[in-house]
């Protein structure tokens, strides 16, 4: 049987994978802002040009129909993808890893979020312990946040001396040419948002019960450190900001334009084409006459409460 033969309620296929797909992003939604209908209403009054569901997930999902054929293509060709996501506390950087991740094979496209360096970590090269995770051919690795910790927090916070910084930003340069050098394809975004819009994302999650994971003493102490979180970030494109891997700012007031301008600019950024695919044919269901299925016992089956 064809796909076009498939005998959908109403035949429209399309209409139900849209559908589906207006689901899954709401479920996003929702663990993205479990909010009291109050604080609802508050956001929409401070957003009054957000952009509505319908029209936000029709090019949600034509970019990432894109983004299925990018993923085909680095695979294809054996391309390494490096793209690292920065940005202040609440910026929006996890929204637009999500969104880019959604429908994309985890085994080709993968997000790395390290935690914290252990002691033996802090006594290595600086960039050891980010080196095993960059991509072999084919694979593309999203940072979210990257060696760049030390030019913000570990600078603004102490983690890190001076020296150690100024160190960093004679190495840094370097170490993403020789990563461009090497074929991979490195790609920057930082992730910017206003004082105000901090703020205001911070107190949704001192009130939203499934946000408030979210929030560490590190990121409270972003609101305090504000200007000194600033003149990092501004020394940081000063002294990266170079022809090989430049910056990429994303203004990211607007949650939902941040995620689609992310992701255009994303894609425009390599020279993709669809890549021959072998046909799938789906074979014969094989019956065997002798084989009887066994009866489960009860008890392993998960029960159906819903």
């Amino acid at each position: 049987m064809r796909d076009d033969e498939l005998d959908l309620p109403g035949r429209d296929w399309l209409a139900a994978e849209l559908a589906d797909a207006l689901d899954e992003e709401y479920e996003l939604e929702i663990e993205d802002a479990a909010l009291s209908e109050e604080i609802a209403r508050i956001y929409k009054e401070k957003h009054p040009d957000a952009l509505d569901r319908a029209t936000y997930m029709h090019a949600l999902i034509r970019l990432q129909s894109e983004l299925i054929k990018l993923q085909d293509w680095a695979v294809h060709h054996g391309e390494k993808v490096v793209v690292l996501f920065e940005g202040r506390d609440s910026a929006g950087k996890g929204g637009v890893i999500k969104r880019i991740t959604q429908r994309l094979n985890p085994r080709v496209v993968r997000t790395v979020a390290l935690p914290a360096p252990t002691e033996r970590e802090r006594s290595q090269w600086y960039f050891q312990r980010y080196v095993p995770h960059l991509p072999a051919a084919g694979e593309i690795v999203l940072f979210d946040r990257s060696w760049y910790n030390r030019a913000g927090v570990e600078r603004v916070m102490s983690f890190a001396t001076e020296d150690q910084v100024e160190e960093f930003f004679r190495d840094v340069p370097e170490f993403e040419r020789m990563l461009v050098r090497s074929g991979v394809r490195l790609v920057k975004y930082w992730f910017s948002i206003t004082d105000e819009e901090q703020q205001f994302r911070f107190l949704m999650r001192i009130h939203d019960p499934m946000k408030q994971w979210k929030l560490s003493p590190m990121d409270l102490q972003s609101r305090v450190r504000w200007e000194q979180y600033t003149k990092a970030k501004e020394e940081m494109f000063a002294r990266t900001n170079i022809p090989e891997a430049p910056w990429y700012i994303v203004e990211g007031n607007d949650k939902k334009r941040a995620r689609l301008n992310c992701i255009d600019h994303f894609l425009a950024q390599f020279p993709y084409a669809p890549v021959p695919h072998e046909e799938i044919a789906l074979p014969d269901r094989v019956f065997n006459p002798d084989y009887e299925r066994a009866v489960l016992p009860p008890e392993l089956y998960v029960p159906e409460k819903y």
